[in-house]
């Protein structure tokens, strides 16, 4: 008992050093959302413009939501271990334990994966930001969030060709002293 002990305090101090530290994990599963989309825009775009160059990354959601995110996760794995513990929360306050507490203590396998597959979601939610931002030296072209969904890969190349001509008949305009 003392060795799960232990354990459930060594993983409630990891993860509180990993939720602060600004990286969790629905960032990453954010970035995964989209990089098979971004892959196949990537290699269209290089056949097409092979002197271009391309660059992805995460667009955060507001503070905000990554703090409660970080706090659901901490939350989480609290909850986790005090079912697998088997100590009342509840009666630290002078409350009963709700029924569902009363369950996951019966049904400990259940109420933990129920638990962490929950938080889970809410935390995915919380991160995700659905954002598919193309920008051009700076300028964006293209916003998901603005226009509510992906552009398809011939709207993309006719954007990118009209801001491309615009760029070049800009830059070789002669200059009037």
């Amino acid at each position: 008992m003392k060795w799960l002990r232990f354990s459930l305090l060594v993983l409630g101090v990891f993860s509180l050093c990993y939720g602060t530290s600004g990286d969790i994990s629905g960032v990453k599963k954010m970035k995964m959302q989209f990089a098979r989309v971004f892959e196949e825009y990537t290699q269209a775009l290089y056949q097409r413009y092979p002197d271009i160059r391309i660059e992805g990354e995460n667009y955060l959601p507001i503070p905000l939501y990554r703090h409660v995110a970080s706090f659901l996760s901490i939350f989480k794995l609290l909850v986790i271990g005090l079912v697998i513990v088997g100590r009342d929360p509840f009666a630290l306050f002078g409350m009963q334990a709700p029924g569902i507490w009363e369950w996951g203590q019966g049904n400990k396998i259940y109420a933990c994966m129920m638990v962490f597959f929950l938080s889970n979601m809410l935390e995915n939610q919380l991160m995700s930001t659905g954002a598919f931002e193309i920008t051009l030296n700076d300028v964006p072209v293209w916003s998901k969030l603005e226009s509510g969904h992906l552009p398809s890969m011939q709207q993309l190349v006719q954007i990118l060709d009209n801001e491309m001509k615009m760029n070049v008949h800009m830059n070789t305009k002669p200059l009037h002293s």
